[in-house]
């Protein structure tokens, strides 16, 4: 190995390669998971979401006005807030055409919302008691981004065109994970989307927060509290549970490129294989004059098998460094921690060792049955 390091280097790369990928593949899903752990600590598994479902006959149903004080009213509710859509449209200027939406809803919002949700602001302000009854408006992150606002100036803040008249921009959010919808969406204040927009006061969205150790509880008798009269008409969600299955998903991808690891290691392994075997043709002399020294069998067996395994092992030791600098870069580009599960960094190496014992096994074998006169000729 030492007199032909390029050829160990080749050899053990694929090895590299292949524990790298297993690494990778192994710690990611595992910082994500954590991240994701962190995000739900921080935002809580303790938010409920009810909308209108559909009617017996198939059309779209309404929540009554009344449901955000009727959520109030469930014991082990601690706050409520809704949103509702108003079915008018934003657009930057009035000179954009009225079907460009962006694909951007503009909906009508309490002051509370934030507190409920946990978001936070990216900048400026939000809507609180006064300014909810004019023509003013908050943008998510998503929804500045379309419009092309990412900053306020407080002394010309910047106006969208909603309906027939000018909002003034408020206040830009951060991104919601546990409310997507409200990042696509520009919110004004709810009376003032009654005054200006004609919005009839019915809740789109109602969300509800509740005691941790009651939600399943609240989630049960919510649909009958916000609509007793059609309690099938709402549905009824958890967040949380749409992250969860994110992660579940994300996990079967893993899966999948797991598998690919596998393959790379095997093709590694192969390589090692052949890198043995073409040694042992090289090195035949030097197999016969150890033997006509009085080398045993099991001593030429032993001398090519250590080669492969160390062979491997330095590839594998390699591969867990590789997997490792890619876990951190791609966890720190994606601003979660860093998790290195500890049996994948040692059984990513242990794992090489025993490829690289798989492989060698037969060139060694090979090795030691050479006949010393034969070797030698």
């Amino acid at each position: 190995m030492r007199t032909r390091p390029l050829r160990a280097v080749l050899s053990a790369l694929g090895i590299a390669i292949g524990i790298a990928a297993m690494v990778a593949v192994l710690a990611i899903p595992a910082s994500s998971a954590q991240a994701l752990h962190d995000e739900l600590a921080a935002l809580g598994t303790n938010l409920l979401r009810a909308e209108p479902g559909k009617t017996l006959l198939g059309g779209d149903a309404e929540l009554p006005p009344s449901a955000v004080p009727m959520a109030r009213r469930i014991g082990p509710v601690t706050a409520s807030t809704g949103i509702g859509h108003t079915g008018a449209h934003v657009r930057r200027t009035d000179k954009i055409p009225e079907d460009d939406t962006s694909g951007l809803g503009v909906f009508a919002a309490t002051p509370d919302l934030l507190d409920v949700l946990g978001g936070r602001l990216h900048a400026g302000q939000f809507l609180d008691a006064a300014k909810q009854n004019f023509p003013a408006v908050v943008l998510g992150s998503v929804a500045a981004s379309r419009l092309g606002i990412d900053h306020l100036d407080p002394a010309k803040p910047p106006q969208v065109w909603i309906g027939d008249r000018w909002f003034t921009v408020l206040g830009l959010l951060d991104p919601m994970p546990l409310a997507p919808e409200i990042e696509r969406s520009v919110l004004v204040g709810w009376e003032a989307a009654k005054a200006y927009l004609g919005f009839g006061g019915h809740p789109a969205t109602v969300y509800v927060r509740a005691e941790e150790s009651e939600v399943d509880s609240v989630r049960g008798v919510l649909a009958h509290t916000l609509n007793p009269q059609a309690p099938n008409e709402v549905d009824v969600s958890r967040p949380s549970d749409a992250l969860e299955a994110q992660r579940i998903t994300d996990d079967s991808f893993s899966a999948l490129f797991l598998g690919l690891g596998g393959v790379a290691l095997l093709v590694g392994g192969v390589g090692v294989a052949n890198t043995m075997v073409i040694s042992v043709l090289e090195r035949r002399r030097e197999i016969g004059l150890r033997r006509a020294l009085g080398a045993t069998r099991r001593q030429v067996r032993g001398q090519f098998l250590a080669e492969s395994v160390l062979l491997a092992g330095l590839g594998g030791l390699f591969g867990v460094l590789i997997g490792t600098a890619v876990t951190a870069g791609y966890a720190l580009s994606q601003g979660w921690p860093a998790i290195l599960p500890i049996g994948a960094l040692f059984g990513g190496v242990g794992v090489a060792a025993l490829v690289g014992a798989v492989a060698g096994a037969y060139p060694a074998m090979r090795a030691a049955r050479l006949p010393p006169t034969q070797a030698l000729a």
